[in-house]
């Protein structure tokens, strides 16, 4: 009998200020929407327990503030972090430019820094009539790097579900080796 694996997963969700981050992660752990959210000073942290080819997973994840004046005690937060969500808004050109450079300053320190760190990108308020990114240019960014686009609506519940659990299958694969070897079938065929 296989007993249910247990792993605990830290995950970072960054982007501009007003993309909607805390609204997805609020969506993601209480299926829930508000309208006003007060900006995000610094971080907060929300925990979810999933489960994901029969292992569960409590995801701890990180909301940061997408201000500039917490860009630099943010990025500690980036340290030990298994995965993370990138987030702009389709109605809003430069919180999409800044992709790039939120990108950078989560590779720049993740330990180690590696290209394969797990990263989904998320272009939320897809329930908006004004939208000023195109579908096409930020799939193609996204297909350039090799991180999984999801266009989503906290509001509607539109793919947050979907990205969200997306990206903790990826960072469990990244982890998937030490999983693999201890499972007691492995173990079993060894003896």
């Amino acid at each position: 009998m296989n007993p249910r694996k247990k792993v605990d997963l830290k995950l970072i969700i960054i982007g501009a200020l007003g993309v909607g981050k805390t609204s997805l992660l609020h969506r993601f752990v209480h299926k829930t929407f508000y309208e006003d959210y007060q900006t995000t000073l610094g971080a907060s942290i929300l925990s979810k327990i999933i489960i994901l080819d029969d292992t569960t997973l409590k995801l701890q994840i990180w909301d940061t503030g997408g201000q500039e004046r917490f860009r630099s005690m943010v990025s500690t937060v980036y340290k030990g972090s298994d995965g993370c969500v990138l987030a702009f808004d389709v109605t809003d050109v430069e919180t999409f430019e800044a992709l790039e450079t939120w990108r950078g300053d989560v590779l720049a320190k993740t330990i180690p820094m590696e290209q394969s760190y797990p990263m989904v990108v998320l272009g939320n308020k897809i329930d908006l009539a004004d939208r000023q990114v195109p579908q096409e240019v930020a799939q193609d960014w996204c297909k350039e790097k090799d991180i999984p686009y999801f266009e989503v609506s906290a509001k509607n519940d539109i793919n947050v579900v979907q990205a969200f659990e997306m990206l903790a299958s990826r960072a469990l694969s990244r982890e998937g080796h030490v999983l693999i070897h201890t499972s007691p079938e492995y173990l079993e065929r060894k003896t």
